[in-house]
C-alpha cells in the first residue's frame, strides 16, 4: 500500500459542478474528505435548493460518497473507501440578516462558512475592497458559529476584518484555501505576519493551487504547488497546514465570471486571467501525484501525512465539537 492509499486526504476546499464524475474522480484521486461549497452568492432559499440538489447526488452516489458531519464519519469513510462531502460555503450571504439562521444551516449539514467573499457584505470585508473590520453583526455571527460548531473560514477575506476574527473566535479559525505573498503579490495571498497570527492563535491554514496566486500563474506545476506547501509550513509549523485545492473541475469562463463579480449591475472586481491547474494536478483523480511530489521534494512522510488530512481532522474535531 503506498502512503497516499495509507492516508486519510482531505481537501479544504473544492467548488466544482457537482455531479457524479466529480464524485467518480474523488475516487480515483483517494480523496478522503472534501469541502464542498454549496453556496457563493445565494440567498437562504437559493442556499436551500443548493443543499437539497447536493443531497439527492449523494444519495445517488451512495457506494462512492457520503456526508460528513463529524470526525467520525470522515474516518468511517477512509475505512469503506468513500469519500466524505462535507457541506460548505464560501460567503456567508445565506445568513442574510438572521443570526438565526446559521444554526438552520448546521442542522442541514454545513460544517464550514467563510464569512466574506471578496468584497463588503453584512458580516465584514473581502480582500478587493478597503477592509472596515468586522461589524457588531459580524461578531454575533463569529460568536453564533462557535456556539454550533460550524469553522470559520477568512480565505477570500480581508486583513483587517480576518484579524478581528481571529480574536473575536474562541475556537481556532482557517484560511482554507490560501498562498502567501511571499511567493507572489497578489490581494488573495496572504503575508507571513498574516499566516503566524492565524496560527499562532490556534488557527489552520490550507494551501490553494489556484494558478493566477501561483507563482508561475498558468505555467505553474505540481512542484510550484509543493513549493508553496512548503513555504507556508517554514512559516507556521508542520501542525498548522493543510490542502485546500480550490478545485474548479467542469466550469467554465461563465462561471468566473460569476463567482468575481461586485455589488453593482456590470461590476466586476478582478480578472483571473488563463485558470489552469499546475501540470500534475490537473484533475482530483491525480491527488496521488500530489503525496509523490511531496515525498520527492524530501517532505518526511509524518508531515506529509499531517499535511494530507491529519491536521485538518484534528482541527474540525475542536470546532465541531460542542
Amino acid at each position: 500500500m503506498t502512503l497516499h492509499e495509507r492516508c486519510v486526504v482531505m481537501d479544504g476546499l473544492i467548488v466544482s459542478r457537482w455531479d457524479r464524475s466529480i464524485f467518480e474522480d474523488m475516487s480515483r484521486g483517494g480523496l478522503t474528505a472534501a469541502n464542498c461549497t454549496v453556496s457563493i452568492w445565494e440567498d437562504f432559499l437559493g442556499t436551500v435548493d443548493n443543499i437539497i440538489e447536493m443531497k439527492k447526488l449523494v444519495a445517488a452516489s451512495s457506494e462512492l460518497v457520503t456526508l460528513a458531519r463529524s470526525v467520525d464519519d470522515i474516518r468511517a469513510a477512509k475505512r469503506s473507501g468513500k469519500t466524505a462531502i462535507i457541506l460548505g460555503f464560501q460567503n456567508s450571504h445565506a445568513f442574510e440578516d438572521r443570526v438565526e439562521y446559521v444554526g438552520i444551516f448546521k442542522e442541514l449539514g454545513v460544517g464550514i462558512s467563510q464569512l466574506a467573499y471578496n468584497t463588503q457584505n453584512l458580516i465584514g470585508t473581502g480582500c478587493y475592497e478597503r477592509d472596515g473590520g468586522l461589524s457588531g453583526f459580524g461578531h454575533e455571527i463569529v460568536e453564533e458559529m462557535n456556539r454550533v460548531g460550524i469553522l470559520v473560514d477568512l480565505s477570500h477575506v480581508g486583513p483587517n476584518t480576518s484579524r478581528e476574527a481571529i480574536l473575536a473566535s474562541k475556537k481556532p479559525v482557517c484560511y482554507s484555501h490560501c498562498l502567501p505573498s511571499g511567493l507572489k503579490e497578489h490581494p488573495r495571498n496572504k503575508s507571513d505576519e498574516e499566516l503566524r497570527f492565524i496560527a499562532d492563535r490556534g488557527g489552520f491554514v490550507g494551501v490553494t493551487m489556484f494558478s493566477p496566486f501561483l507563482k508561475n500563474g498558468p505555467n505553474s506545476t505540481i512542484e510550484d504547488y509543493v513549493e508553496a506547501i512548503r513555504y507556508v509550513i517554514n512559516v507556521v509549523g508542520e501542525d498548522s497546514v493543510g490542502i485546500g485545492t480550490d478545485f474548479t473541475q467542469g466550469y467554465d469562463k461563465g462561471f468566473y465570471d460569476w463567482i468575481s463579480h461586485d455589488k453593482g449591475a456590470y461590476r466586476k472586481l478582478t480578472d483571473f486571467g488563463t485558470v489552469l491547474n499546475p501540470l500534475g494536478l490537473r484533475t482530483i483523480g491525480e491527488f496521488p501525484n500530489l503525496t509523490r511530489a511531496m515525498q520527492s521534494a524530501d517532505i518526511p512522510e509524518r508531515v506529509i501525512e499531517k499535511v494530507l488530512g491529519e491536521n485538518w481532522l484534528r482541527l474540525l474535531g475542536e470546532v465541531w465539537s460542542v
